[in-house]
């Protein structure tokens, strides 16, 4: 299925969840917080939130500093 994952289209399984597509991007471990058609989806339910054909994905990671 295809989605755009921050703004760029992605080529992902059938069925892929939010956690399939961050070890995809290689960010498993990782601070960071993922909007799904505008709507913010907490970490608790990424292995279950599976996305679907033409979803707008935004995944931000964390970077510390100071």
């Amino acid at each position: 299925m295809q989605v755009q994952v921050n703004g760029d289209g992605l080529e992902l399984p059938t069925e892929a969840t939010i956690a399939d597509l961050i070890e995809h991007m290689a960010l498993t471990g990782k601070r960071l917080a993922v909007e799904v058609n505008e709507d913010i989806v907490p970490r608790s339910q990424h292995p279950d939130f599976r996305l679907s054909e033409g979803d707008r994905v935004e995944v931000v990671h964390a970077i510390g500093g100071g």
